[in-house]
């Protein structure tokens, strides 16, 4: 998991990469002013999920975990809290949906909150079981987007 904002992406991944594209679609190609839905950038290799919505308490949200593609959740105007913990230690609550790829979890009794505002990613492995969408404080509007980069993409 790694926490930062969107221009310090190359501190953590190099040039050339599938990670790479994604991050420079995001500061480079990405429209604020597009409409929620799917983005491809590179097929189903690269692709964008732009999301508006309400953030919900913390018990109103589920954990999840994916296995094909690595998730970039970029917060373009808003901010939210996310959930964040080692997906070995989780208890399966929904098995994994291939189609979907995604796990849904109990939740744990430990965990670490992420605060995510404006101009900040959250970068998620595999490994990583997140909660997104946790309002901080009141219930506010987020509009983000989630970048989705198949493994083995590199």
């Amino acid at each position: 998991m790694i926490l930062d904002r969107l221009e310090s992406w190359n501190l953590y991944f190099r040039e050339g990469t599938q990670i790479a594209r994604a991050f420079q679609f995001l500061q480079e190609e990405f429209d604020p002013e597009s409409p929620d839905g799917r983005i491809d950038i590179d097929g189903d290799r690269i692709y964008a999920l732009v999301q508006g919505y309400e953030t919900r308490p913390m018990g109103k949200c589920r954990f999840e975990a994916h296995r094909q593609y690595l998730d970039i959740q970029y917060v373009f105007d808003g901010a939210e809290s996310m959930g964040w913990v080692a997906r070995e230690h989780m208890i399966v609550d929904e098995d994994y949906d291939e189609e979907k790829d995604v796990e849904f979890f109990e939740q744990p009794l430990r965990f670490t909150t992420l605060e995510v505002h404006t101009g900040q990613f959250a970068f998620f492995h595999p490994g990583d079981a997140h909660e997104p969408g946790i309002r901080l404080g009141d219930t506010r509007h987020v509009r983000k987007v989630v970048v989705k980069i198949r493994i083995g993409g590199e």
